[in-house]
């Protein structure tokens, strides 16, 4: 079973959050609702969000300084946050949105086509990212676990590094697919920002497991860590 992603949505509103779970529910991912900049933080404690939808003006912390407070701490600073505002104070409030560390500003009303996919792609990426983890966790383990026993085992690394290979290839594949619709949807320059973060961990996770070929001189210490 395919984990879903979280999407973290914040409004003091809830006809506005109901609103936004009606538009996003076709993503078919987890919807988390927060009614403040508080309990945001609160749920940001716990659960990992592929974006968090934000709302500019609430009551006591407002958007902008709770994007402040994300972007600060080492475990949340790398959300895509996306901005919401019903106002529009002219290129300085717009500025104040990126400078807060947002990576997009919607003003209300917006599309609702065009907000689900903003989000469709910043899922995608987050379940990209999950995977490579996944793999190159699983390599780790088997390294790891192969050098502390000992013994002839040739067969078995040699076996688990073709299964790894594959499913590499196969993410390799999914990832540059979607590089290409990212430049012929002309995406926000932050998704491909992203996009192109990925396909670079992608590149190192290869080349370790080129190294990791019998013949190459590459042993279970070479594997960078994939931040």
């Amino acid at each position: 079973m395919v984990q879903k992603a979280k999407i973290l949505l914040v409004d003091d509103r809830p006809e506005n959050l109901l609103a936004l779970e009606a538009i996003l529910s076709a993503l078919d991912q987890t919807l988390v609702r927060a009614s403040s900049g508080e309990e945001a933080l609160k749920a940001l404690l716990t659960d990992d969000f592929a974006v968090i939808l934000l709302d500019v003006q609430m009551p006591g912390m407002d958007g902008f300084e709770t994007a402040a407070h994300i972007k600060r701490r080492e475990r949340t600073r790398d959300i895509p946050i996306i901005f919401l505002t019903a106002i529009n104070h002219g290129p300085h409030h717009t500025f104040r949105g990126y400078a807060a560390g947002a990576v997009d500003y919607i003003s209300k009303p917006f599309d609702p086509w065009v907000l689900r996919a903003k989000v469709s792609v910043f899922v995608e990426l987050y379940m990209k990212n999950c995977k490579l983890r996944e793999q190159a966790a699983l390599l780790r383990l088997q390294l790891e676990g192969d050098g502390n026993t000992g013994g002839d085992h040739e067969k078995e690394p040699a076996g688990l590094l073709a299964e790894l290979s594959a499913r590499l290839a196969a993410v390799e594949e999914q990832a540059e697919a979607l590089s290409k619709q990212l430049d012929d949807e002309s995406a926000d320059a932050a998704a491909v920002a992203t996009a192109a973060h990925l396909e670079r961990k992608l590149t190192g996770l290869r080349r370790a497991l080129d190294a990791l070929e019998p013949g190459t001189g590459g042993g279970p210490g070479i594997l960078p860590a994939q931040n």
